[in-house]
């Protein structure tokens, strides 16, 4: 129109000042060297994980031989819970430490137990009465066929320093629940749990088929799967 000014598009800051253009750095992740402390008191976690740094030449120690106590999990994740046992570690020991925090989740009991399978085991850490309680409550649900019975079990893996730098991963493995358990190996829910594409439940299989890295095993497990990609940022 006659008399009309058609307004500019505001020049960019890229634009106007090209060398002032900021680049964020990229994080940095920390490698893990010298004592590491498995902050755990679970003899079965504690032997995974073992099994698992044993590879990489990392000296480990658990917090229970360190005779450090066990923070309350008061987390909402599955994440949160181990970034507070790990930093707890790091902090009481003055070290590098590393924690898991994993469980069970089961679609039809909308994600129960999830973090607070371990307490499903109560105190006496029956892992038997854990199972049937899963099962009852599936069969409360009408949830007889394998299609209704998915599952995951998921790992979280944090190792935190004293100065309070974390490095944090997380994984799964998906399956199928199975009645009555199968298996003696393994621990936890372990038995009546089926990996998609396998015929036998997690407590069927020898620690180096479940959590086992290539080439000896195959990283099925959620716990292998994480540290793998853990190992990929902070191991050699």
């Amino acid at each position: 129109m006659p008399g009309h000014r058609r307004a500019e598009a505001t020049p960019s800051f890229e634009r106007l000042c090209p060398a002032m253009t900021v680049q964020m750095p990229m994080t940095q992740h920390r490698r893990i060297t010298g004592q590491l402390v498995i902050a755990t008191h679970n003899p079965g976690k504690l032997a995974e994980m073992r099994e698992l740094l044993t590879p990489h030449g990392v000296e480990a120690v658990s917090a229970g031989e360190l005779g450090l106590g066990e923070p309350d999990e008061t987390g909402n994740s599955f994440a949160a819970n181990a970034r507070i046992k790990a930093a707890a570690a790091a902090t009481a020991a003055r070290l590098p430490a590393f924690a898991d925090d994993s469980g069970l989740a089961v679609d039809a009991l909308d994600g129960a137990p999830g973090i607070y399978s371990a307490r499903w085991a109560g105190v006496a850490k029956d892992f038997n009465a854990a199972m049937a309680r899963i099962e009852r409550l599936l069969r409360e649900r009408g949830a007889t066929q394998a299609s209704q019975r998915r599952a995951h079990f998921v790992s979280a893996l944090c190792v935190a320093w004293p100065d309070g730098h974390v490095e944090e991963v997380e994984a799964r493995a998906d399956g199928t629940l199975v009645w009555p358990p199968r298996g003696t190996a393994g621990f936890g829910y372990d038995p009546m749990f089926l990996p998609d594409g396998h015929t036998r439940t997690f407590g069927e299989m020898t620690s180096i088929e479940k959590h086992g890295l290539p080439p000896l095993g195959m990283g099925l497990s959620h716990r292998a799967r994480a540290f793998v990609k853990l190992a990929e940022i902070c191991l050699d």
